[in-house]
């Protein structure tokens, strides 16, 4: 007889994973016999660079590798993180206390406030933003308090609109630029400001920095230790999924703050066994190798961005054209939600496209498009999608 298993409270207040229903509805499409042009998930399209894979490849074949790995990783793979933030931002990173090796980078970003934050503190999110920061509060039975972006402050949070109430509270804050969906940027004065802002008021900043090889237009997007100060406050997350197309190896990492590091490597001391060697082999072969792969992906972005920004403009859908990540993040017409909007393109277009409700209140009148396939496939997303006549008198 089966006895009834019941889910744990836990598990039961996680927040509902928003984008599973488009993935089934774009899954039924494809199974109906359906050309979906599938540009609303964030899953680099392109292979990882050769000489990162031959790493691996002569890693794997390492014998000191098929045991368990030191419980916080390789002091080489720190040693190449250091060296990886000395050359490419000028900052100074110790090794042995300021890294910390994680499972990709949502794993360090839902362990994080099980890590610094206890049931009914404040943490501050971006809204927009990227969902998973909202499974890390969950879990720690925390509570969100939501940072407006809004095109008028070009998607940085106003930190003077916080009320010194919820500031007095909040414990932790989550940052993301380039920024997943906006795909804005941040300045130096902007991190400048958030570290007065964090110091003032004792809150511990995370800058998930997914996209910080990702800038376009020339100019290279910003780290956040990069500011005096940063180290003192917070951390900040770096994945190799974006900059060397490496998402399914599952490895990240994060620099900054030493008590949070602590405080990173004491949880996963008690959820994992570290990464497999041959993997960080690679990826301090990625670190420390030719970074004319990461020059030429940007290249790549850049001139799908530009080729799809330029389609939509003929037909009529004005849209800006983002200064980093790869994103595009549309303004919708009028009278219309942004899920009502994507499930049309999918069922008239087929073409898929992520709701900007998804990523929180303030996405509501935005889509988010990946530009994860070729300029072809994109110019050819905009013309289906103009062929429907939606924005010939909407702008």
């Amino acid at each position: 007889m089966t006895i009834e298993i019941p889910f744990s409270e836990l598990l039961e207040q996680l927040p509902k994973q928003f984008f599973a229903s488009l993935v089934a509805k774009v899954g039924e499409k494809i199974k109906a016999g359906c050309d979906v042009i599938n540009l609303g998930q964030g899953n680099p399209d392109q292979p990882t660079p050769k000489h990162i894979v031959e790493a691996m490849q002569r890693a794997a074949a390492n014998p000191k590798y098929h045991k368990y790995s030191p419980f916080q990783g390789y002091f080489f793979l720190k040693e190449a993180i250091a060296a990886f933030y000395a050359r490419e931002y000028g900052v100074n990173i110790d090794p042995d206390r300021e890294v910390a090796i994680l499972f990709g980078g949502k794993a360090g970003l839902v362990e994080l406030p099980l890590c610094l934050v206890n049931p009914g503190d404040v943490v501050l999110v971006p809204d927009p933003g990227y969902p998973d920061y909202w499974s890390g509060i969950a879990l720690a039975r925390a509570r969100m308090e939501m940072m407006p972006l809004v095109a008028e402050n070009g998607f940085l949070p106003d930190y003077e609109a916080i009320p010194a109430a919820v500031a007095d509270r909040a414990k932790l804050m989550f940052l993301n630029y380039p920024n997943n969906p906006t795909g804005a940027t941040a300045t130096k004065e902007f991190f400048a400001e958030t570290v007065a802002f964090a110091a003032k008021y004792g809150i511990a900043v995370v800058h998930d920095f997914a996209y910080g090889a990702i800038g376009f237009d020339g100019r290279k997007p910003v780290s956040f230790l990069e500011v005096d100060g940063a180290k003192d406050v917070g951390v900040e997350i770096y994945t190799f999924s974006k900059t060397y197309n490496m998402a399914g190896w599952r490895v990240a990492f994060a620099v900054g703050n030493e008590r949070i590091i602590r405080a990173l490597e004491l949880l996963q001391d008690h959820l994992y066994v570290s990464l497999f060697g041959a993997i960080q082999e690679a990826a301090a072969a990625a670190l420390l190798g030719p970074q004319d792969c990461v020059t030429e992906l940007v290249a790549l972005y850049e001139a799908r961005r530009n080729a799809f920004i330029a389609a939509l403009c003929e037909i009529g859908w004005e849209a800006p054209a983002p200064s980093g990540s790869f994103f595009a993040w549309l303004p919708l017409p009028k009278g219309i939600s942004s899920a009502q909007f994507a499930d049309m393109l999918l069922e008239r277009a087929h073409v898929a496209v992520a709701p900007g409700i998804g990523f929180g209140e303030h996405g509501e009148g935005y889509v988010r498009v990946g530009l994860l396939t070729d300029e072809a496939r994109l110019r050819e997303a905009a013309e289906r999608i103009g062929r429907l006549g939606l924005f010939e008198k909407n702008f």
